[in-house]
């Protein structure tokens, strides 16, 4: 009697054990399936732009920092190039039926099509650089360039000696005006006699049509001329090199091209702003709204002023007028000076 109870305890023990086990699966609420077991599911990010990457630094330093957040922080990643705006919609609604977690895109170029297939997906997160969506399930980062341009014309203003200056604009829109109105109103702080010329491309990508007006506006006596005209700086820089003027570039420092002529270049940086996007989505804190990036959270800013450079400083800068400027920085973080932004007037 005595084994056959033992026998029955043995039984009912593997039993258990066995059951035990099998609970142990992947079901629904148990460890592995919330991630404490097992490696959490990967979030599917992309990037849509409305362009070309091609020699755009703007959209070169976007993407690396996109894809450097993905290796990070383990998100699976993809990069999708436009041709055309309407190639560019279609780009978004595909990124919408593959089920990607977060579609990013960038600039004014986006905001039709983002308007439309945003308010179309309300359950879809999407996120927009450099401009602003109005939209519950639209993430908006805006940079206050206006800041970091009220430096630059401050600067141009202390360092011309024909007080004439100018500026190769990629297009007269509403966006680019944070460029041209802010760095009109640092160069007339520093010098309300000089004269500001302004020359509009027509794109983002004619260095041919870049270098004309340069060289239109140094006919005319400006001895330093901002690129501001995406790759149609690229021409602007030509025409310094060709004529001796000294020039500006953007988003990146591209002093060491041509430190004897590119001698300044304004900042941007849309490789941090990607980079938070996509940390802040993988780690729980991503937030809809907007999120502004100026001097102060060191998201624009100017070679030599708010950031050091490899290029050696030109002379037609000077130390002195650099001190003066950084002082000028400083007083824009803190408030005392008021950088008029003209798209909220």
């Amino acid at each position: 009697m005595k084994k056959v109870f033992a026998l029955a305890v043995s039984l009912f023990l593997m039993v258990a054990i066995v059951a035990a086990c099998g609970s142990n699966k992947n079901e629904p609420g148990n460890a592995a399936n919330n991630g404490a077991g097992d490696k959490a599911e990967k979030k599917k990010i992309a990037l849509v732009l409305p362009e070309k990457i091609g020699v755009n630094k703007f959209f070169v330093l976007m993407d690396e920092g996109f894809k450097k957040a993905g290796s990070e922080f383990g998100a699976e990643v993809k990069t999708i190039e436009s041709t055309d705006p309407a190639g560019f919609e279609q780009n978004l609604r595909a990124t919408v039926a593959e089920d990607y977690d977060l579609i990013i895109t960038a600039t004014f170029q986006a905001e039709d099509a983002l308007k439309k297939v945003a308010a179309e997906n309300p359950d879809k997160s999407f996120a927009v650089i450099d401009t602003v969506v109005d939209l519950p399930n639209v993430r908006s980062v805006n940079f206050r360039e206006h800041e970091a341009s009220y430096l630059m014309g401050a600067l141009a203003g202390l360092a011309t000696k024909t007080n004439i200056v100018g500026a190769v604009v990629a297009m007269d829109a509403p966006l680019l005006s944070k460029y041209t109105s802010g760095f009109e109103q640092g160069l007339k702080s520093t010098n309300p006699d000089a004269q500001f010329l302004i020359n509009y491309v027509g794109s983002f990508t004619d260095p041919v049509k870049g270098k004309e007006l340069a060289l239109l506006q140094q006919s005319k006596g400006a001895d330093f001329i901002a690129g501001m005209a995406a790759v149609g700086d690229n021409g602007v820089f030509d025409a310094a090199k060709e004529k001796g003027f000294f020039t500006s570039g953007q988003d990146t420092d591209r002093t060491d091209e041509d430190p004897e002529h590119i001698v300044l270049s304004q900042l941007k940086g849309t490789d941090a702003v990607a980079y938070e996007t996509v940390k802040s989505f993988v780690e729980g804190n991503f937030a809809f709204g907007v999120a502004d990036y100026g001097l102060k959270e060191d998201g624009v800013g100017l070679t030599f002023v708010t950031r050091d450079s490899k290029s050696t400083l030109s002379p037609f800068i000077g130390q002195e007028n650099v001190d003066k400027v950084k002082a000028i920085a400083e007083d824009i973080k803190s408030g005392k000076i008021v950088v008029v932004n003209p798209l909220a007037q």
